[in-house]
């Protein structure tokens, strides 16, 4: 049996304010926490080696008024060793050197040191006036030194060593869970800050979330308000929402602008497309320099035309005036009807596959063929003379599926998401030289969604394109 390990992946955005925050703040946090303990762990330092420095201190200003007070009732050798015994303990060494660099006595904690260490010791032949920390052997000592002078007369050199390992020991074992507690607490403090930022900036991802919900229809009926959010997020909730309501009536302005245009032009245009077809027909008194001018300027005015149909139709779909009379209608009959008509125009060779042999659709007939005869013009024209051009027909469950295969010049994958919008042209192969505007794609989805239906597309360069149409048939509207 097969184990299936899921794989957490966490997708954290550098770049996001939530990650500059956090970063930057958990680096100042830790920051601040490293310089706390370094500077505690030098102070612990400092305490601790002034102490026994103290100490140290204190013996080497006693042991000459002791050796003068034993010196009073026993020999000067036995005194001074008998001074340098009682001051000594199991930390603390002592011993004398003479001018000559002989060492006159020692206490007898010496012993308990390994002879390497003794002989460490006492090759500091200089030795500090000020107490400081000797590192010998993995051991530490504070070392001291002072001139030992007896009614006038000097003794020698007084060596004063303490002992220090232990305590230095503790000492780093305290700093080792100082710096774990410190890095605990940076990381707990770390994911403290990012959990308070992530909240801080929730009002944010909610205008964020509400604002990419709002379509072009939406826009004049847009609200953005936060209830719990901060001051600073309502205030940018109401300023966006003034912006939405101004570009809400720029839109309806320039619905209202295209429409009026388009209105206006279409009547002239057509009636000057109507006297020049009439010019036309009366050829026998042109020349034939006229008669090519007024055939381009009739193509022309045509093709203006059907631009300013086209702009009329999609300004009624957006303000929700283009009406669609739906019935049912056989759509193998539909596309045969439309690939006649094709034929009769063009020389290209256009099959119909059907895996169905009646699918009844409800939809608009005048509507349906106006979106066929846009898939077919745009293969014909984006496609060689030499492919050929197929209509396939299938029936998935309650959905008509109709497809336009090509072998044309293919549309890259970045730019297949935006061939449906207006005016939108594919730069390597749908330039102004094919004759179109931009308009007949984005005719189709308007059509085919106001159907009920979808629209998709799936090109490989050099390979062609294929356009998807579902619709809904008869059966699944009942």
């Amino acid at each position: 049996m097969k184990q299936t390990r899921k794989l957490w992946i966490i997708n954290i955005d550098p770049f996001s304010l939530q990650s500059r925050l956090t970063i930057g703040i958990a680096a100042f946090s830790a920051l601040v926490l490293g310089s706390f303990a370094t500077w505690t762990s030098w102070k612990m330092q400092q305490i601790l080696v002034d102490s026994h420095k103290y100490g140290i201190e204190e013996i080497a200003k006693r042991l000459p008024q002791d050796v003068q007070i034993y010196s009073e009732m026993m020999q000067p050798e036995t005194a001074l060793q008998k001074a340098i015994n009682n001051l000594a303990n199991t930390n603390t060494l002592l011993w004398l050197k003479s001018p000559d660099n002989k060492i006159l006595v020692k206490s007898a904690t010496l012993n308990l040191l390994s002879d390497t260490t003794v002989a460490e010791l006492m090759s500091l032949t200089k030795m500090p006036i000020k107490p400081q920390v000797y590192q010998i052997n993995q051991s530490y000592f504070v070392l001291c030194g002072s001139s030992v002078q007896v009614q006038g007369k000097l003794l020698g050199e007084l060596f004063v060593v303490k002992d220090i390992t232990h305590e230095q020991r503790m000492f780093v074992v305290m700093v080792q869970s100082l710096v774990i507690i410190s890095f605990l607490a940076i990381i707990i403090l770390t994911a403290a800050i990012a959990f308070y930022i992530k909240r801080s900036l929730q009002p944010l991802r909610q205008l964020n979330q509400m604002a990419s919900v709002i379509s072009a229809d939406d826009l004049g009926q847009a609200q953005l308000y936060l209830d719990n959010a901060p001051s600073e997020v309502k205030e940018l909730a109401q300023t966006l929402t003034m912006l939405l309501s101004r570009l809400s009536q720029s839109w309806q302005q320039e619905r209202e602008f295209v429409s009026n245009v388009s209105h206006e032009l279409r009547t002239p245009l057509t009636i000057v497309h109507g006297y020049l077809q009439s010019v036309l027909r009366r050829q026998n008194n042109l020349t034939q320099t006229q008669q090519e001018a007024l055939e381009t300027a009739a193509s022309e005015a045509e093709r203006t035309i059907r631009l300013l149909q086209d702009l009329l139709d999609l300004a009624r779909a957006d303000n929700g005036y283009l009406y669609f009379q739906m019935k049912c209608y056989v759509l193998n009959d539909s596309v045969e009807e439309v690939v006649m008509m094709a034929e009769k125009y063009s020389d290209r060779i256009i099959k119909i596959d059907s895996e169905v042999d009646r699918i009844e659709v409800k939809a608009d007939y005048s509507r349906l063929k106006q979106v066929l005869l846009n898939l077919m013009d745009n293969a014909i024209q984006y496609s060689e003379a030499d492919t050929p051009i197929v209509f396939k027909l299938n029936q998935l469950q309650d959905k008509a599926i109709i497809e336009v295969c090509d072998k044309g010049h293919g549309i890259p994958l970045q730019q297949q998401a935006r061939i449906f919008e207006r005016f939108y042209r594919v730069d390597e192969s749908r330039s102004h030289t094919t004759g179109g505007c931009g308009l007949g794609l984005s005719i189709v989805k308007t059509l085919v969604e106001g159907m009920g239906g979808s629209v998709s597309v799936q090109s490989k360069l050099g390979e062609g394109s294929t356009f998807t149409i579902s619709l809904p048939t008869y059966s699944s509207s009942i």
